[in-house]
């Protein structure tokens, strides 16, 4: 979870995050999203009249500009790569990859959903606001419970629906999809303290859990 623009606090901390699960022998995919900054610019391009498809297209390079701070502060490295296969070949070389978004349409968690498919990764952890999935969106309902364990039915349930931009859900509809397809082990968790990624990776009680 990462504020806009990022927070160089949170940026450090989950750079010793990441520093420690390289030396664990993981790699690490990370796509960072555009935060509030993009859903600003997505009001702004929506006012002026501009297609849904345009204001995805903004919002897509603000999460880019996020990604290539944070890829900056990883590896020094300035640029990040804009489509899956440029995300996959700095993976396999350097064992960290950095991305923000990728095309109007989906979100960076669609992105990330995707990345984690092809990478046929392990697992995928989904740093938020909210301390995992819940019955109903517990900003509009107080009474809604966090759910530990669910199916990937179940969250589609709970979370399908189309895709608009700047939507603000969970997870969003169009990964939810992708997520149902690939089967890919899903971990949403509170973002504020970085350590978390770590215990989801070994399989701590964190968060939720969808498999």
């Amino acid at each position: 979870m990462l504020e806009s623009p990022p927070s160089a606090k949170v940026v450090n901390a989950y750079a010793e995050v990441i520093a420690d699960l390289n030396f664990e022998g993981h790699s690490v995919a990370v796509v960072v999203g555009g935060g509030e900054i993009s859903r600003e610019y997505i009001r702004s391009a929506a006012a002026m009249g501009l297609s849904t498809y345009q204001q995805d297209t903004v919002a897509i390079h603000a999460s880019r500009l996020n990604a290539r701070l944070v890829a900056m502060k990883l590896g020094g490295v300035s640029s990040v790569p804009t489509s899956i296969d440029g995300m996959l070949q700095r993976l396999a070389r350097n064992r960290v990859a950095v991305m923000g978004g990728l095309k109007p349409g989906i979100t960076t968690d669609t992105v990330a959903a995707i990345v984690a498919a092809k990478w046929r990764a392990d697992i995928l952890v989904k740093a938020s606001d909210q301390n995992g999935i819940y019955t109903e969106d517990p900003r509009a309902n107080k009474k809604a419970k966090k759910l530990d364990k669910l199916t990937y039915e179940r969250m589609k349930q709970i979370l399908g629906g189309a895709h608009r931009p700047g939507i603000h859900s969970i997870i969003d509809p169009v990964a939810v999809d992708q997520l149902v397809e690939s089967r890919v082990k899903l971990v949403v968790l509170n973002g504020s303290d970085p350590r978390g990624v770590i215990r989801a990776i070994h399989g701590e009680k964190i968060g939720t859990v969808v498999s």
